[in-house]
């Protein structure tokens, strides 16, 4: 069951905003219910998307809150509050009454994936957060009149002689004015409409840099106890769930925790012509009596995606974009939604899974610390990935609560007896066969061939093997520009097209370079 809005596009003002809504609209698709409220300043007008219900609005005491996403620790808040029947409600309802009990700190009282904004008639202050990760990603474009706020770049467009600084956000090249709220932050707003906008951040979470000694034993049962509630809170009331499923560890434990938590659950499996890990998933499915399915897609198919990834994920960065395009192009091959979809993304970060070939404890925890730094503005756990065909996905392993624990564990507890996430495989040993807990890391994009086709595909049109990142990156920037800046659809943009300038630019630059 699945009862949230996916994403929304507002103007909260004195007046109509300078977004362009007529030709740009969101990625994400549902049910769209409009925002129309102008019984008191600052006026509210605009459209969200909605899954099921899509109960995501709530207003009392001259306070208003638009919420994308869910929240995951609502009866801990509720419990907090006195209030228990607000676990029965919308999350918005749950959202607003943090807010009307903590003010600004609510923020750092909720654990989920989410993106709001929120208007006080009573201080005069607009209110623009994210969640700890800034999963749900948030941009703003400010003019003395208003906000222009959406949860997706690529439909706020305006006038770059009318757009305003906005403190502790990252504008977006290009875009005349749009700007991206950090993960973990709200940004105050004050002075709407008065001809003097003042904005300031407010971190509401960031990164531990400390570290817990845990006994192993007690390690292991923490992180499995976290990561159950980490799944029970997202699977909720959904009878059936969806699980990613490659096979590995990450992922495997999901699938199984899901599967005790909601008795039954759907998995799936993506594959290419050139690689695949079905025989890994299957293992774990007949385990779990999952009700499985495999999807293979061939590479010729599965590079074009690049473009709807770029689109989805509104990201630059070429290796991200290398692990989105799989999962892009799994999703725009399921049946369409309503569906909830858990995945095992993520875990590889605060558990130094990327970097397994890093034994000694040092470098590791370094690495892991500066992974954990430098992940915000990527947007590789955005829900549009799967949002652009009604599904609403989520990771567990960056529950906040969770997250906490992986990123403040001792390091040798990460890397022990020569085993990468040590503590994960021993937390989740007695759920899953000896062969899936004992698997190596592999990577999605390594699995289903995606790095190596792209490369493949770039030197066989006579890109120089040391030139091949530099072309990978042409691409995904020129898509960046006419995708998310200039706002064209990707059914408009040809991925040939977008090969051939990028290999023209590249080879030019070597025979440049060279001459």
């Amino acid at each position: 069951m699945v009862d949230l809005l996916q994403g929304f596009r507002v103007r909260i003002g004195a007046r109509a905003g300078s977004a362009d809504t007529g030709r740009r609209r969101l990625a994400v698709r549902g049910s769209l219910v409009e925002i129309c409220d102008h019984t008191a300043l600052p006026w509210w007008e605009g459209v969200a998307v909605a899954l099921g219900g899509g109960h995501g609005q709530a207003r009392a005491d001259g306070v208003r809150v638009l919420l994308a996403g869910e929240v995951y620790n609502g009866p801990q808040v509720a419990e907090a509050l006195g209030d228990r029947s607000l676990t029965e409600g919308p999350d918005a309802e749950l959202v607003l009454a943090a807010w009307l009990h903590w003010g600004l700190s609510s923020l750092r009282v909720l654990n989920g994936r989410f993106a709001l904004a929120l208007s006080d008639e009573r201080s005069g202050a607009v209110v623009l957060g994210t969640d700890h990760a800034g999963s749900v990603p948030l941009w703003v474009r400010a003019d003395q009149d208003g906000l222009d706020v959406s949860t997706e770049a690529k439909v706020l467009n305006g006038d770059p002689t009318t757009a305003l600084e906005v403190n502790g956000t990252e504008p977006v090249p290009g875009s005349g004015g749009v700007h991206r709220v950090p993960a973990g932050t709200a940004v105050l707003f004050r002075g709407l409409g008065e001809g003097r906008l003042h904005s300031a951040p407010v971190r509401t979470w960031t990164p531990p840099l400390s570290r817990e000694l845990l006994a192993p034993d007690q390690a292991v049962a923490t992180v499995r106890a976290r990561l159950t509630e980490a799944v029970r809170a997202r699977v909720r009331r959904d009878p059936l769930p969806t699980v990613v499923l490659s096979g590995g560890i990450d992922s495997s434990g999901v699938a199984a925790l899901s599967r005790s938590v909601s008795g039954r659950i759907r998995s799936v499996s993506m594959g290419t012509d050139l690689s695949d890990e079905f025989p890994q998933a299957a293992l774990v499915a007949r385990h779990l009596d999952a009700e499985h399915s495999e999807i293979i897609i061939p590479v010729a198919e599965l590079l074009p995606e690049l473009v709807w990834a770029v689109w989805a994920a509104e990201t630059a960065d070429f290796t991200i974009l290398e692990y989105l395009m799989p999962l892009v192009a799994l999703y725009r091959r399921l049946a369409d939604g309503p569906r909830r979809i858990l995945t095992g993304y993520g875990a590889d970060i605060p558990l130094g899974g990327m970097h397994r070939t890093t034994t000694s404890l040092g470098p590791l925890d370094a690495a892991v610390a500066r992974d954990m730094a430098t992940f915000d503005g990527l947007n590789e756990m955005t829900p549009v990935l799967s949002g652009m065909h009604g599904m609403w996905s989520t990771h567990p392993y960056w529950d906040r609560d969770l997250l906490d624990l992986l990123v403040r564990l001792d390091p040798g507890l990460k890397h022990r007896h020569g085993r990468d996430k040590w503590v994960l495989r021993q937390a989740l040993s007695d759920l899953l066969p000896a062969q899936t807990v004992n698997r190596p890391k592999l990577g999605v994009h390594e699995s289903s061939g995606t790095t190596s086709a792209w490369t493949t595909l770039l030197t066989a049109t006579g890109v120089p093997v040391a030139r091949v990142a530099d072309a990978k990156r042409s691409m995904a920037r020129q898509l960046f520009q006419r995708l998310v800046i200039q706002g064209e659809h990707p059914a408009e943009i040809p991925f040939d097209e977008v090969l051939r300038h990028a290999t023209r630019a590249t080879r030019q630059a070597e025979r440049q370079a060279t001459a």
